[in-house]
């Protein structure tokens, strides 16, 4: 299979490496020509627009930082789109615009798919990461094969519009951990507690999460490099507080999240990274949040494995289900 892939920033970059790494055929394409060119000389083929990109490739994958630039590319490249081409929408989306987009795809007779990952960039760069996927059955396992080569978990989460809500959940539950792990160690600094022992009691508590144990270590280490901006958790945290807005939940944390972080774009730019929220409570204590011994970036220390298909608890694998029937009747049949 040709797969075509837009968007080679932080996260893209290393999901398309992932694909090249695996032996796909890759056709990429990014506004940075640098970075096409670092990917040209690891054996990808340079692309030249979204158009001739869907019509040289059987599936086009877009991995860009909003849902404009996206509608960009997907209209740029409509005209190719025929009944074996499938576009596969791997941002961080709003789930109404990828509905609208995959709607004029599917008019053209293609298919679509969103399916934004969640895990870190560390997790994407070695294929750990995990894949939330939003398209019918059908088009779900025709690309599970690639899917399961992106990330190591990959759940089908139902149609078009599924997968971003629960995108946009889970990276507003992340923001709310960043937040609750700045305000626990500037207290605990402020307290007199050591921050390597501080660090510790967290991880090994009821309090620890996935969120601590590794933006608690770049904040600590004082890089706060996570190769997330606090744009991008502005964008995120809004179509969260949008999807709350149309289900008519008044959420109280929510939109003081919104508000710390328009403070923070406010206070040291929109490109800030985000574990520098953290600068806010520094600079109101004087205090200092940083320890020794901690890397200034998350890498993953995981071995690159196979992925596959998880199911959600309490339902029954289709798959499975399916091969089980299988198996039944042809042993009926012998």
């Amino acid at each position: 299979m040709k797969i075509g892939f837009v968007g080679l920033g932080n996260v893209g970059g290393k999901l398309a490496g992932s694909l090249l790494r695996n032996g796909f055929d890759l056709t990429v394409l990014d506004l940075d020509e640098a970075l096409v060119a670092k990917f040209a000389a690891l054996g990808a083929k340079p692309g030249t627009d979204p158009l001739t990109l869907m019509q040289d490739c059987d599936a086009v994958i877009t991995c860009l930082p909003s849902p404009a630039a996206s509608a960009l590319v997907v209209e740029a490249m409509l005209p190719a789109v025929t009944a074996d081409k499938i576009w596969m929408e791997m941002s961080t989306t709003d789930a109404g615009e990828v509905k609208r987009l995959s709607d004029l795809v599917k008019a053209q007779g293609g298919s679509a798919m969103e399916c934004p990952v969640s895990g870190g960039c560390h997790r994407a760069d070695t294929g750990n990461i995990s894949i939330f996927a939003g398209c019918d059955r059908a088009t779900f396992e025709r690309m599970l094969p690639t899917l399961t080569t992106l990330g190591r978990r990959v759940l089908h989460t139902g149609d078009i519009g599924t997968a971003s809500v629960l995108k946009v959940m889970t990276n507003y539950l992340a923001t709310a951990n960043l937040l609750t792990c700045c305000e626990a160690l500037v207290t605990m600094k402020a307290a007199g507690m050591d921050l390597n022992t501080t660090y510790e009691a967290m991880k090994i508590s009821s309090g620890t999460s996935f969120v601590h144990e590794t933006e608690s270590q770049v904040i600590l280490n004082g890089s706060r490099d996570i190769s997330f901006t606090m744009d991008l958790v502005k964008k995120d945290i809004g179509l969260f507080q949008k999807i709350a807005d149309q289900a008519g939940v008044p959420l109280e944390i929510s939109p003081l999240m919104v508000e710390i972080f328009n403070d923070g774009i406010a206070r040291f730019g929109e490109r800030e990274l985000s574990p520098n929220i953290i600068r806010r409570l520094e600079e109101a204590t004087g205090l200092s949040i940083t320890a020794p011994g901690f890397p200034t970036e998350m890498t993953d220390d995981e071995p690159e494995e196979q992925g596959y298909e998880v199911i959600p608890t309490g339902l029954a694998a289709p798959l499975a289900t399916l091969l089980a029937a299988q198996g039944k009747a042809q042993s009926a049949a012998e």
